[in-house]
């Protein structure tokens, strides 16, 4: 009977962490280029009873079960136009390259950048300076006053046209990194990722090179997060929950019983 008291609370521990991941995914339904994850169950260790012959099998009686992982999956979000030259969507498996006033190394798939008032190019969010593929800044000290307009190409190159006329000149490069695990990046907030011992370390690349994948212009990436799936997994959740309560109730409602037999 302490058995089914503990296969029961493992299960409800469980669900309402599912329940946490599937709310976290919904919350997150129009963050640009949010990641949804996925939660992962693996039963408990058996009590042996029995361990079986060659004409017996084992009777063994099951301790509940545990979360084993959440996942990040990382399939592309729907692109949506913004009109905007400066946001950018990557069409393949890169990572923007960010860094921090600290030098410290960020990814994102948020393609939401402006230019600053110092004339570099960075994250509309967090304000860190967007990098190229040689670990420097990938656009710094533009002039508007120099240029008529600024364009950026699906390699990565950052083109602008003269003030004065003439054909247009690359005035920055933005670089992409690529993970052997990318599934194993670390969430930071603010849409952005740290790599990890289990992601690898990014491998710093152009963009149309080495798989990275290509820059699309004028639009951003959205969530990829599938609403019909996470209010399905939300009922399962609620009812898993409401089940696994269910066979706390009887649990004590038969222990009741024997202890009324006793008296």
């Amino acid at each position: 009977m302490l058995r089914a008291f503990s296969s029961a609370v493992s299960g409800m521990r469980s669900q309402m962490a599912f329940m946490d991941v599937v709310a976290n995914n919904i919350a997150n339904v129009n963050t640009t280029a949010f990641k949804a994850a996925r939660a992962r169950f693996a039963d408990m260790l058996y009590q042996t009873l029995n361990g079986g012959s060659d004409i017996i099998n084992p009777t063994q009686i099951g301790l509940g079960m545990r979360l084993s992982g959440v996942d990040t999956i990382m399939t592309q979000g729907a692109l949506r136009t913004t009109g905007n030259p400066l946001d950018l969507a990557v069409e393949g498996d890169g990572f923007f390259i960010l860094k921090d006033a600290n030098g410290n190394t960020f990814y994102t798939r948020d393609g939401s950048f402006i230019i600053n008032s110092n004339g570099d190019l960075v994250h509309a969010g967090t304000g860190m300076k967007v990098q190229n593929d040689g670990g420097s800044d990938a656009l710094t000290g533009f002039d508007p006053t120099q240029y008529s307009s600024v364009s950026i190409g699906p390699d990565g190159k950052i083109m602008a046209i003269p003030a004065a006329g003439g054909a247009p000149t690359q005035i920055g490069q933005i670089g992409l990194a690529t993970f052997k695990n990318p599934e194993g990046l670390l969430h930071a907030g603010d849409n952005l990722w740290r790599e990890s011992a289990s992601s690898g370390t990014a491998n710093q690349t152009q963009p149309q090179q080495n798989g990275a994948g290509s820059l699309r212009s004028g639009v951003l990436e959205s969530s990829n997060v599938d609403l019909a799936q996470e209010f399905a997994n939300m009922i399962a959740a609620q009812r898993g929950f409401q089940a696994n309560s269910r066979v706390i109730t009887a649990s004590d409602e038969i222990l009741q019983d024997l202890v009324n037999i006793k008296r």
